[in-house]
């Protein structure tokens, strides 16, 4: 990772931090739909790079017919809660909004003295410039990039966002999961090993994402 991921030295904690200092916090939020150790693994190189990670699970005004927010944020809780990493990760749900510069508003509240960093995968890089309010986006937050299964990285694409004043930087994820959430939900879920154990007891437990060949069909 390059650029403004490497001015600063890891905290490990326990630590406090002094008011009117700055730290890095890194947002990530993800449709968790449902959350994989795809995730898992971003969060965990994050946790590594800031000193916090806040998490959350989103609406994507793009996307139709998803799970319940609830029920997907207590899935993402439950596949985060175990990692330990020298800063801070955290589920917060005040900053899930359909719009990242609602996101970004709360998070300036949160922590008016942060410098952010806001991830996404490559799937989005042509599309941000097009989000609502994509300047104020651009403006208050540094923009980190990490690969996704079946999304190459478009050096045009990565440019054009540049042109726009975007501070962009690419992230090396610690491990490497080829999957993908709608992958997932159309391969039933409840056995591969790419969902956490947790995880798929609560799939289990609330039947969601069912296999097509266990459902009753209707007359």
């Amino acid at each position: 990772m390059t650029d403004f991921m490497g001015a600063c030295p890891h905290l490990h904690l326990p630590v406090t931090i002094p008011p009117g200092t700055t730290i890095r916090v890194a947002l990530f939020g993800t449709s968790a739909d449902p959350p994989h150790n795809g995730h898992r693994s971003i969060v965990a190189t994050l946790g590594h790079q800031f000193d916090h990670v806040a998490v959350w699970a989103s609406d994507n005004p793009w996307k139709q017919g998803q799970s319940p927010i609830a029920m997907r944020m207590d899935m993402l809780g439950l596949a985060i809660a175990d990692l330990v990493t020298p800063g801070t990760v955290r589920l917060h749900p005040e900053l899930s909004h359909p719009y990242t510069a609602v996101t970004l508003e709360r998070a300036r509240r949160l922590w008016p003295h942060a410098e952010f960093t806001f991830v996404i995968g490559a799937d989005l890089v042509k599309q941000l410039p097009s989000w609502h309010r994509s300047a104020d986006v651009i403006g208050w937050a540094n923009i980190l990039v990490f690969p996704r299964p079946g999304y190459g990285l478009n050096e045009a694409e990565l440019e054009e966002l540049r042109s726009h004043g975007a501070r962009v930087a690419i992230a090396t994820p610690l491990s490497q999961h080829h999957i993908s959430s709608s992958t997932l939900r159309q391969g039933c879920p409840e056995q591969p090993d790419e969902i956490p154990a947790v995880v798929q007891a609560y799939i289990r437990q609330h039947n969601l994402y069912p296999c097509p060949e266990n459902t009753t069909p209707t007359p």
